[in-house]
Formats: structure tokens, sequence, C-alpha cells
């Protein structure tokens, strides 16, 4: 007979919050000191309440991690790429959680170098990851970051690989990127403000000094804006990008002449968005000049950059998304999406040829890979969907033909991707719109109105969820579960103005998107509201708990992965990070006009006396992005308000951020909780 066990109950200590005349109470506002044991006492007590309540559950997650993890090929590797003289390949060992980075000189043939394993470099730490790897244009240098705590504060450091030596020069509290000066001993990064991890600096470092040497070459003073520095696949210039959601600006310096000054490619002017490439004499730029919404290309000469100077390359179409270009010696490669497909457009310089690949497919993902050499005729691309399983290609541009380098491996006797069928289907939203959804299932699964279905949305930043192949998924194919991504508006799927139909004062259609689509899964028969599931993460936890608040009878069962829940706080203290540079996306609730909206769907103020879902709601200590006491917030709120004896988890890793563990195999074990908790719901037991 299973013990009752008590739910932890949080302490109220009730903190007045006013702001435009509207006082809110908030009585958990003391969750927010990460350092106070009361706190760390109430995470790790509910930690333990999750523990004893899924006891019975445990054997089965343990079968369901080795289930997943048997499907990887532990020993596995990367298709080489190839890139200054040197092929360059990650691999991994089997039974080790990290990859190893290697390289060797001209041919394939020839002896491997050893330039990181992240396996020794992990040892000690609870948490790893290493980012960031920028070879010196002479071979000789490697810089690279490591963050052992997952709030995403990179410690920079260089490595000799001639002689395998880390220089003692640490740079803390940086991006982990960098990128280098054609001198081989210049160094440009950019470093975070240490209260708001805003990346707002960049420095020059040279080789052999220490940090309190390095130049500040740039300050970015406007605190809705972030900064990084990179260099030009021409390998001519080191550029320094200044962004926001609506905004950019660039800065350019040639990388011969690393001591000169940046120049000012074009200022920035509010709602004006452009990245740049170069290639020979010219910028070519990707923007939204002149209400391009979805974006045109556009040149400019290298030494007259402004404006004045743009001429249209490819003009804006209004029902084709401009997404990236890849540039290569004799061919311009352009990354399209024509309602809500990947697109590959290939395009000689001279004009002799003009094409796109083929795809044959509604819920597929095709992206070009990695593609850092510029005198090749061969364009390296990804492919996968919801029933096949990724593969790598190189494409010859002039030929035409096809060279599949590597399909992801599924190291399963019983898995036959004609098993699995997918389809595309549309649900009218309550304004009318039609809102796509990416659907995947066995063949054998009956659409009786029985199936449980895992619906799955993010739908913020113009994110797009792209339809995927996923080993892990098959767990819950396989004992019938069907599994839906939903296009909800605030994602690009359908083009620029999908998105800006679901931020700031539109952003409500998000929600209602995914519920009205889980109407129409119901409506449809593939399933019931006894057997729907909902899950999202980040922003996507945001858009789970507006479904719990609003209609929380559609739904068995919730997982909100880090959710961004306490919307109307967080955006009005912006000492805590990425909260200035929200603005333009959620809107600034020092407008009352925002405030007010805000408030009308952040989860955490709209908590009601009602039946809630099962809920499991996840954390992260040292999130960065979405602070714990969010979700911690929310689930303490919660225990006081809901109105039955349904399940509510507070699961917060004590050691991670907000990508939760970092090996590739603990990250393995997340999953099984939630499939575990998923499954226990439908009463699924092996």
């Amino acid at each position: 007979m299973k013990t009752t066990i008590e739910a932890p109950i949080a302490r109220k200590i009730p903190k007045e919050l006013e702001k435009h005349n509207d006082i809110r109470i908030d009585n958990y506002f003391w969750l927010n000191q990460r350092d106070d044991q009361n706190v760390l006492d109430y995470l790790n007590a509910e930690n333990e309440f999750y523990q004893q309540e899924t006891a019975h559950t445990k054997d089965f997650e343990k079968s369901l991690f080795e289930e997943m993890k048997s499907r990887i090929k532990e020993d596995d590797s990367s298709v080489p790429y190839k890139y200054n003289g040197y092929w360059y390949i990650v691999r991994y060992e089997k039974g080790k959680d990290y990859p190893i980075y290697t390289r060797k000189k001209e041919t394939l043939d020839t002896t491997e170098e050893l330039l990181f394993d992240g396996n020794l470099m992990a040892e000690g730490h609870g948490y790893f990851r290493l980012v960031g790897l920028s070879v010196s244009p002479d071979n000789t240098m490697m810089a690279f970051g490591v963050d052992t705590i997952g709030r995403r504060q990179y410690t920079l450091q260089i490595k000799n690989l001639i002689t395998n030596e880390v220089f003692s020069d640490t740079i803390e509290n940086t991006t982990g990127s960098s990128t280098w000066a054609n001198d081989n001993s210049t160094l440009f990064y950019t470093k975070k403000d240490e209260l708001t991890l805003r990346s707002n600096k960049i420095y020059k470092h040279k080789i052999g000094d220490t940090e309190d040497k390095d130049t500040l070459i740039f300050t970015e003073e406007d605190d809705t804006f972030g900064v990084a520095v990179f260099k030009s696949k021409s390998r001519k210039y080191i550029i320094i990008a200044c962004y926001s959601t609506l905004t950019n600006e660039f800065h350019i310096l040639n990388a011969n002449t690393p001591d000169a000054d940046f120049t000012l490619f074009q200022p920035r002017i509010r709602g004006l968005e452009y990245s740049i490439s170069h290639f020979e004499d010219h910028f070519y730029i990707l923007t939204n000049l002149n209400h391009a919404t979805n974006f045109k290309l556009m040149k400019t000469p290298e030494h007259d950059t402004g404006i004045e100077h743009w001429v249209e390359v490819i003009a804006h179409r209004d029902n084709v998304l401009l997404e990236d270009i890849d540039i290569f010696k004799d061919y311009l490669v352009i990354s399209e999406r024509t309602n809500g497909l990947n697109q590959i457009r290939i395009k000689r310089w001279d004009g002799q040829d003009d094409y796109y690949l083929p795809f044959d497919n509604e819920t597929y993902t095709a992206n070009t890979g990695n593609n850092v050499d510029f005198d090749t005729e061969n364009l390296r691309y990804s492919y996968n969907s919801l029933t096949n399983p990724s593969s790598v290609i190189d494409f010859n541009m002039k030929t035409k033909q096809r060279d599949i380098k590597k399909e992801q491996a599924v190291l399963d006797p019983n898995f036959d991707k004609n098993n699995y069928t997918s389809e595309r289907i549309w649900a009218t939203a309550q304004d009318g719109t039609k809102i796509p959804m990416s659907l995947v299932r066995r063949r054998d699964t009956k659409l009786d109105g029985n199936a449980p279905v895992l619906q799955y949305a993010y739908g913020s930043y113009g994110s797009t969820i792209d339809p995927y192949f996923s080993t892990i998924r098959l767990s819950l194919l396989d004992r019938g579960f069907i599994y839906v991504i939903t296009h909800v508006r605030g994602g690009e799927y359908l083009g620029r103005q999908w998105y800006e139909n679901g931020k700031l004062l539109n952003k409500k259609h998000s929600f209602t998107d995914f519920i009205d689509c889980s109407k129409h899964l119901i409506a449809e028969n593939y399933t019931s509201s006894e057997h729907l599931y909902a899950m999202g993460g980040s922003a996507g936890g945001l858009l789970m708990g507006v479904i719990a608040n609003e209609a929380p009878k559609l739904y068995n069962g919730i997982i909100a992965a880090v959710p961004f829940v306490d919307v109307v706080t967080t955006m009005l203290d912006d000492t805590i990070p990425l909260t200035t540079g929200e603005y333009d996306e959620w809107g600034n609730p020092n407008d009352e006009t925002y405030y007010n909206y805000i408030k009308s769907y952040s989860p955490y103020d709209n908590i009601k006396a009602q039946s809630y879902p099962n809920l499991m709601i996840t954390a992260g200590l040292h999130d960065s992005q979405v602070q714990y006491w969010e979700p911690a917030k929310w689930v303490a709120k919660l225990r006081t308000y809901k109105q039955d004896t349904n399940k509510l988890y507070l699961v917060t890793n004590m050691e991670a951020g907000h990508g939760g563990a970092s090996g590739r195999f603990e990250a393995l074990k997340e999953d099984a909780q939630e499939f575990a908790f998923l499954l226990d719901l439908e009463g699924i037991t092996c």
C-alpha cells in the first residue's frame, strides 16, 4: 500500500509590488535568494517529494534510459569538414559523455591530432561545457571557452596546438567565443555584464598578456542590445555585431590591421534589421529595409557601406521568407522558407545556373551545414524528417550529384522507418487563421480517439521548430503515442508575419493557437482530453503555464521545462539577465499598456482556484535565462490554489542551468524522467 506523502508547502512572506497604481502581493518573492539556505531547503524538499512520489516508476525510468541509450551509436563521429588545410572531426567514444575534438592535416589518411578531450576536461565537474573553438590563421593555436556551472559565463583560454600547452592567460565572464586577427597574435572576444550577463563589451587580447592589459574596443551602452565579434567567411574582416530583437548594427575592421579602428558599417535605425556577408569587393546584406517583412538581399561596395549605397540583388516576396545565405567562390546559396517548408536555392554568380534542391515531403527539415570552405563546388547540407533519420549530404553544385556522407544510425534491430507515418494537418484558430501541425505516429496506431498525444510547441522569438527525427521519441511512438509539433504564431514557420502576429500585443495568439490545435486533435479523433499531453520549455514553458490556467480540462498532463512564468515581475527587473533585451518581444511593462497586457496572461499572476492537469515542472539552479525561482514560485503558489489531487512535481537540477545536464547520456536521464511521467499517467509500465 502506497504511503501518502505530504507535498512541501513553501512559507508565505508577502511582498507588495506596485506599478501603475496596481498592487500585486507576491507571497513567494523570497525564493529569489539563490544562496539562502531556506531557499535551497525548499528546492531540495521538492526534489525529495518528487523522488518519493515517483519511486514506483524508477525501474521503468532506468529501462527507458537504457532503451534510449541503446539506440545511439556510442562510438560515433561527425562528418569531417576541411578548413584552412585541416580536416576537423568531432567524435564520441563508447561509454563517455563528452565529445573529443581532433584534426588531420590535408588528408584523412594522416595521423590524428588530439585537440581536446571533453571527458578529461569534465572530470570533477557536475556540469561541463566546451564552446567557441577558434583556430588561429596559422593553425598553431586555438582559443576555447569553458563553463563548469551552467550559467553561460565562460572562461576563455588559449591552447598551443604544437606543444599542447594551455597558456596561463585566462579571461573570465566571456561568451566563450572569440576570433583571431590575421597576425596570429591578436584575439578579439566578448565580455558580459557581471550582473545582467548581457554581452556588452568587446576586448582585444595580445598573446602572452594578462587580462588586465587587454584593450577595451567597444562598449554597447544601450541595455536593450547585445554584442558579438566574428570574422567574415572571406577572412578579410573582423566584424562587431550589435543586435536587439528589432535592430542591428555592424562595425568592420580589416583583419590584417587589428590595431586600427573599427568603422561603422551602417548606423542603427530602430526597426532596421540586417546581416552582412563579404564577397570580393562587396558586402551582401540580408535586410528588411523599406518594409521588406520577409527580407530581401542587397549588396554594397565594401568601402561605401552606408544605406544609400545598397542595391537590390533579390527582391522581397510576400510568400517567401529569406532566411540565410552561404557564399562560395562561384555560387550563392539562398536558404528560403515557403508555406512553412525549407527551400535551398543555388545560383551561380555568373548567372549560368539557378535552381532549387528538390524535396518531396511536408514534414522535413533541410538546412545548409558547416560550409567554411570558400573555394569549393560542394555544398554541405542536412536533411531529415519526422520519419527519416538525419543525413549529412555533400552536393556538387556543378554536376548536381549528391553524396550522402552519413546517415544517423538507429541501433535498434526492430527499427524500420516504414513502420512510421507523418503528415501535416491544419486547425482553424479563433480568428479564422489556419494553424499547421506536423504529426508522426506508428502506422498501426489507431485513430479512434484513444491514442495518447504529446503536443509540443515553442512559439516565440521567431524561432521555428521544424519537423525533425528523434531516436528518443521512438520510446513514445512505439508505445502508441502520437507526437505533434504545433507551429503556433510567434515562430516564423509561415514567414516573418507569422512571428509579428505572435509577439508584443499579439502574444495571446500563440496561446489560443495551441488550444485551438488541441481542440482540433480531439475533434478529428486523434485523441481525447483524457489522453492529451502538452510540453514546452523556456518561452514554450510560458505557453504551458497559460494553457494550464486557461484550458486545464483539455489536458491530462503538462510538462513545463524551465518555464518563463513570472513574466510581469521579471520584465520589471532590469537587473535580471536578458530582461532589457526582451522588451521588443514581450513589451516593456514600464509602459502601462504592456503592463496590463502581460499581466493578463502571465501564468504566475493568473493562477486560479480550479483543478489543474497533472504537472511536471523543471528548473535549473544556475539558469541564466529563466531564473530557477520562476518555476519554484509557480509551483509554490499552485499548491495553495489547485482544487485537485493531480500530480504536481518541481524537479530542480541543482548543478545545471537552462539547458539541463551537460553530458549526452546525463541529458537522456532527464528525457527518461519526463517520458516516465507521461507513460505512468497512461498506465503504461513497460
